[in-house]
């Protein structure tokens, strides 16, 4: 049978097996750097080879030794560098263990993997660079174990020698088979170290933003504007701090930020249904080929089954909330509070107008000064990514419903999102000043329901109550019994059960939200980043409030 039959096979299991043969060499040179040579062989060594020459083999296979570890890490995430620099190292070391003790095995055994490996460049397509490498904790955990474990093979090979009484700094200082082995494993432990902090601030490669300058801006409108699946939230897409991804017919996008090592899809892909599944696999692979941290954020029940496909880990981060229209009444005693709110603020001048596209842009500087009234009395400041923010060119991209309180001036407005399909709406930017009636928030959300129901919309979506619906069972995943904790007692952080309480006076259908990502672990990282990109940063977390002249 012809050997092109088995070649698939063979590229499939590469990656493992060149990353276990790269590891297991790793290891066998740490362990061979803290152990003591063959004396006769030392000897012979000697005889023909300067001594600068074997204490330099000798360190330097040790940190190659860790430099394979890590680069085993690369190999099975078939990193196309990953597999050079493995053979590169490979032939090094292999050279190296003759000048450091005669030791013929090694070098045989390294060959044996460097012939291995060579073969099967094809199965190592990646093309990111070894400085964008994410090397996970447990890899590193796993590493830090093989030097601890070369440093106690090597303690147990000097300890009944005439170097067991001398100390660490002297040792260090010899030019011996002890002071050898310590220099190599520190040497070793020290790359280590190096490469745990390049971890910690290394990052994947980033593409380009789509802002409203780029030619590709026009197209995102256009899909937008026509597309069969998109939810309300699809228009952060014409915030200006997303990249996207286009489907090969240009008529869907997927829209995504990135901060460090983090690609994050906001949502599910807009624009065609039949397309879902094809920007889905282009992200999860342009992600995996720039090495980078993927993540789906934002997903609802119906995306559920597309992420089983794509072989993603899932947690539950929320509720999202969604009144029906066409059920919606005041009447009835459920309903009395809100009435009476509602009635109220009527009562007192307020009035309610939706301005169409474009149509605040005269007005803008009247809302400008409210949303800088509003932003002083919360915490955080302007939003991004996740959330949109006061942006005059954003705003004039949507409705924008006012509310108008006594003599006619603004003291309240509301951006609005709407869908193509008509099959919900909701409202982006909700700001008022001062002078707003008591009430407004809950004036302004009935008008905005009644107007949705006499446009013909379907629902309107009130967006997430975090952490709700979350289990604090024994057995449920750690995350959601600590995503809990957090919605139970956490109120001095964020108001996540007065956020539900409101959103209930409303009776809305709950639908739980997801993230999704390849590994459960990256799920946390993810989340960090989210909450760094939706807030400008650390400095926009810390953000506080103006304090009230007094």
């Amino acid at each position: 049978m012809s050997s092109t039959v088995f070649r698939p096979a063979a590229l499939a299991i590469a990656p493992t097996l060149a990353a276990i043969l790269a590891a297991c060499a790793g290891v066998m040179l740490l362990a061979s750097g803290a152990t003591p040579s063959d004396p006769t062989r030392f000897l012979l060594l000697l005889a023909f080879a300067p001594d600068l020459l074997i204490e330099i083999s000798h360190f330097f296979s040790s940190i190659l030794g860790i430099v394979l570890l890590m680069l085993a890490f690369g190999l099975r995430a078939r990193l196309g560098a990953a597999w050079w620099a493995a053979l590169i190292v490979l032939a090094a070391s292999a050279v190296l263990a003759i000048f450091k003790g005669l030791n013929w095995e090694e070098t045989a055994m390294l060959s044996v993997c460097f012939l291995a490996i060579v073969p099967f460049h094809d199965a190592f397509p990646r093309k990111a660079a070894l400085t964008r490498m994410e090397i996970t904790p447990g890899w590193l955990l796993s590493a830090g174990a093989a030097i601890a474990g070369a440093g106690l093979l090597g303690w147990w090979s000097f300890t009944h020698t005439e170097f067991a009484d001398k100390s660490v700094i002297k040792l260090l200082q010899d030019h011996d088979e002890a002071g050898r082995a310590i220099r190599s494993s520190v040497a070793a432990a020290v790359v280590l170290l190096a490469v745990g902090v390049w971890r910690m601030i290394s990052t994947a490669a980033t593409p380009a933003v789509v802002d409203d300058t780029d030619p590709e801006f026009g197209r995102v409108r256009a899909i937008l504007a026509k597309a069969e699946d998109a939810e309300p939230a699809a228009n952060l897409a014409l915030l200006g701090d997303k990249r996207f991804l286009f489907s090969a017919s240009g008529e869907s996008f997927l829209m995504f930020g990135v901060r460090g090592r983090s690609w994050i899809a906001l949502g599910a892909p807009v624009g065609k249904r039949e397309e879902r599944m094809e920007l889905f696999w282009r992200f999860r692979e342009l992600a995996d080929a720039h090495a980078a941290r993927a993540g789906f954020y934002a997903l609802g029940p119906d995306d559920l089954p597309d992420s089983v496909d794509l072989g993603l880990a899932i947690q539950k981060t929320g509720e999202s909330a969604a009144v029906p229209l066409e059920a919606f009444s005041l009447a009835g005693r459920r309903r009395e509070v809100l009435r009476r709110n509602w009635r109220k603020a009527g009562e007192g001048g307020a009035a309610f107008e939706v301005l169409p596209v474009g149509g605040a842009v005269e007005i803008m500087d009247e809302l400008a000064a409210i949303s800088d009234a509003w932003l002083a009395h919360h915490a955080g400041g302007e939003k991004s990514f996740s959330m949109g923010g006061f942006d005059r060119r954003y705003v004039a991209e949507f409705p924008v419903a006012i509310v108008r309180g006594e003599e006619g001036k603004i003291v309240a407005f509301a951006t609005l999102w709407l869908t193509a399909s008509k099959t919900s709406f909701s409202m982006d930017l909700m700001r008022y000043s001062d002078e707003a009636p008591k009430n407004v928030m809950d004036y302004l959300f009935v008008e905005l329901l009644h107007w949705g129901k006499d446009e013909g919309y379907q629902a309107f979506e009130f967006g997430m109550a975090p952490l709700a619906g979350l289990d604090d069972r024994p057995l449920a995943p750690i995350m959601s019994r600590v995503g809990r904790l957090l919605y139970e007692r956490g109120e001095e952080i964020y108001n996540f059960q007065g956020v539900r309480r409101y959103k209930d006076k409303y009776d809305p259908v709950w639908q739980p939200r997801y993230i999704a990502a390849p590994q459960k672990w990256a799920i946390p990282f993810l989340l960090a980043d989210i909450g760094l990109l939706s807030s400008g940063g650390v400095s926009g977390l810390a953000k506080r409030p103006k304090k009230a002249a007094t």
